[in-house]
């Protein structure tokens, strides 16, 4: 009997998303659904982007180049610029969303069998990405009770091998909101250094930072200029997750030349969305910091509730708009299924994250889940009061 791929087979389903189901039969039920599990924000999308879609002028929709559109690529770097990165158009591949930029990544930097380091809890895309380009992911486990810092170098150290191509980390991360410090990201310089190795950083959440945080880009990290990749996107920075335009940057030319390779074959990034993304850099700075003081209000409303409910643990996070919280239940992807399966107050429930699918070490975060402060701060006080309420009633409560 012919049966599908080792590879599909080993394809894990995306713990953000499989419990879409239970949401949509609670829904059919006429229950309101506050969706906490996805990076889906409602912030209002830049004027300057949907005005490109609406007004773009065009008689005909061609492809854009391979590499994506020389105008949008060039307004690309005078962005990064403006963070002390310094690279030129040439050294930038737009992408079809970041999502394609981390498989070009893995695709062009391993072979497959080889390995690649990533602390944890860590996007849990990744895992995903790692199967399709036949790479093993080595997780390095970061500790809530250690404020999710990067663990020692000899642990590090430790789980390198011969086979090891990379380290990846996200910064600010998704899902644990840490923003690593310069003596952290100093560290892996000197690690990937001393084991010739490449250092890829999820940039994706660069703005979004709070109390005198400072984002640094590895790209930046002196000695690392053919080492370092970055993987970027419009998706969070301008609530254009349905854009799916990224980028990949970097100043190693091989890396670039390869990559390349792999977006040809897929031919092109949209053009339209590549279009409306040139827009949104017109956006006036002020957009920006609106929204970060939007989601620092968010995540301080979500909190202030959740250090009032007996038995929840969580570490309020300076970066992104994420964080991993520890609940008094004995199974968190039960929990979650039973919050959309059996339980609503008064019509409305809301939707978690597991935290296990963001872990690779098996038997971790299994009490865990990851809470998105995506929705504006009503909506974010009512799920907070659902889930005290759910945590009351559950019957696998600890």
């Amino acid at each position: 009997m012919a049966t599908i791929s080792r590879r599909a087979q080993q394809m894990p389903p995306s713990p953000i998303r499989k419990l879409v189901p239970y949401a949509e039969a609670a829904k059919s039920k006429g229950i309101r659904v506050y969706h906490l599990n996805i990076g889906q924000p409602d912030i209002p999308t830049p004027k300057e982007m949907l005005d490109a879609y609406s007004n773009h002028g065009l008689q005909v929709l061609e492809y854009s180049h391979s590499g994506g559109i020389w105008e949008y690529r060039e307004n690309l770097a005078a962005y990064y610029r403006q963070f002390g990165i310094q690279v030129t158009r040439e050294q930038i591949l737009v992408t079809t969303g970041g999502s394609e930029a981390i498989i070009f990544t893995m695709m062009t930097l391993m072979d497959p069998g080889d390995e690649v380091i990533i602390p944890e809890p860590f996007y849990t895309n990744y895992n995903g990405f790692a199967v399709e380009a036949g790479v093993r992911v080595v997780p390095i486990t970061c500790k809530a009770e250690d404020g999710f810092r990067l663990p020692s170098d000899e642990a590090i150290r430790s789980r390198i091998t011969s086979r090891t191509r990379a380290i990846l980390i996200c910064n600010p991360n998704n899902p644990t909101g840490y923003v690593y410090t310069d003596d952290e990201l100093e560290r892996l310089r000197r690690i990937v250094l001393e084991y010739d190795l490449f250092l890829i950083a999820d940039e994706v959440y660069r703005e979004f930072v709070y109390d005198g945080a400072v984002h640094r880009s590895v790209l930046t990290l002196e000695g690392l200029e053919d080492r370092t990749v970055v993987v970027d996107s419009v998706s969070k920075r301008y609530s254009a997750c349905g854009a799916r335009v990224g980028c990949l940057v970097t100043r190693n030319a091989e890396v670039l030349e390869a990559a390349l390779k792999f977006g040809q074959a897929r031919l092109s990034p949209p053009t339209l969305d590549q279009m409306a993304a040139n827009a949104a850099l017109q956006a006036p700075q002020s957009y920006l910091q609106e929204v970060i003081e939007e989601y620092r209000r968010r995540r301080d409303v979500v909190f202030d509730a959740l250090s009032r409910i007996p038995g929840v643990f969580g570490l309020k996070p300076r970066g992104a708009f994420y964080t991993i919280v520890k609940l008094p239940v004995d199974d968190a992807d039960a929990f979650a299924t039973w919050l959309l399966r059996d339980f609503n107050d008064q019509g409305e429930t809301i939707m978690l994250a597991p935290a296990n699918g963001f872990y690779a070490t098996p038997g971790l975060g299994k009490d865990e889940v990851r809470i998105a402060f995506v929705l504006n701060v009503d909506a974010m006080k009512r799920s907070m009061e659902i889930l005290a309420r759910a945590l009351e009633q559950y019957p696998g409560r600890k």
